[in-house]
C-alpha cells in the first residue's frame, strides 16, 4: 500500500497530531492509502489470503463483518484493513487480526455522528487557532475527507481494539476511535483515528518513570571501575 499525501488532508492532519483541550491531549491520524500492493505488502497479502481461507469457520465463509470470506473481494477488504494498521503503527503487528476484530458501520452518517461528538472540544481549539478558524472545524474535516475519498461511495469499518496488543490501550488513554473509509472504485482507504491522552495520567507515568532511575553515588564509582562501560550504559 502507498501513502497518499493529499493536500486536503495535510493541514488537518498536522493540526490533529497534538491538540490540547484542557484535561487531555488529543492525538489524531488522518491518512489515505492506495490499495495497490507491491513488495512486502503483496507477499503478506498472499499469505494472509491463504490463512483466512483455511482458518475461517463455515459461518465466517458465508458471512462476516467484511462480507463472506469465501469471496475474494471480502478477503481483500480484510487484508487492506490489516495492512493499513501495519503501515500506520509500525511498532505493532496486526497480521493476526481476523474479520471478527472489525465492525462494519451501518452507514456514513453513524460514523460521522460518533466522530463529531468526540471532537466538539477540538472544534473549539480550532476556532481559536490563528490561521485555522476561518471555517468551522467539522465542516473543514468532512469536506476534506469527502474530497479525498468520496464518502457516498465508501463502506465504513472500525477496528475493535483489545486494548492490550495495540496502541489504543496505553495507560494514559481516556478514549479512542478509529474508522476506515474504504472506496472500492477508487481502490483507496482513508483511516481516521483519534486518542485522548489524559494529562494527569501521562504526567504521573512520567514522574514514576523518572523516580525509577538509579543515579551514581560514591559507591557507584567503584562499580564503574570494576565493570566499565556496561555499568555506564546500564545507568
Amino acid at each position: 500500500m502507498k501513502f497518499l499525501d493529499l493536500p486536503p488532508l495535510q493541514r488537518l492532519n498536522a493540526f490533529l497530531k497534538s491538540v490540547d483541550v484542557g484535561d487531555y491531549i488529543l492525538q489524531g491520524d488522518l491518512e489515505a492509502y492506495s490499495c495497490k500492493l507491491a513488495g512486502l505488502d503483496k507477499k503478506l497479502s498472499k499469505s494472509l489470503d491463504q490463512e483466512v481461507q483455511t482458518g475461517s469457520s463455515p459461518l465466517e465463509l458465508s458471512a462476516s463483518p467484511v462480507g463472506p470470506l469465501a469471496e475474494s473481494s471480502s478477503r481483500k477488504t480484510l487484508i487492506y484493513l490489516i495492512l493499513t494498521l501495519n503501515h500506520i503503527y509500525p511498532d505493532y503487528d496486526f497480521s493476526l487480526l481476523r474479520a471478527q476484530h472489525f465492525q462494519k458501520e451501518e452507514g456514513i452518517s453513524r460514523a460521522e455522528e460518533a466522530i463529531d461528538s468526540h471532537l466538539l472540544e477540538v472544534s473549539k481549539v480550532w476556532a481559536k487557532t490563528p490561521g485555522l478558524g476561518e471555517s468551522p472545524f467539522l465542516e473543514c474535516l468532512w469536506s476534506s475527507v469527502d474530497e479525498a475519498i468520496c464518502l457516498k461511495e465508501c463502506d465504513v469499518y472500525c477496528y475493535k481494539s483489545d486494548l492490550e496488543t495495540d496502541p489504543f490501550g496505553e495507560q494514559a488513554s481516556v478514549w479512542s476511535f478509529n474508522y476506515f473509509f474504504y472506496n472500492r472504485k477508487m481502490k483507496r482507504i482513508l483511516y481516521f483515528s483519534c486518542r485522548a491522552i489524559s494529562k494527569q495520567a501521562a504526567d504521573e507515568a512520567t514522574e514514576t518513570s523518572s523516580k525509577s532511575y538509579n543515579y551514581n553515588t560514591d559507591n557507584d564509582d567503584d562499580d564503574s571501575d570494576r565493570y566499565g562501560m556496561a555499568t555506564e550504559m546500564d545507568v
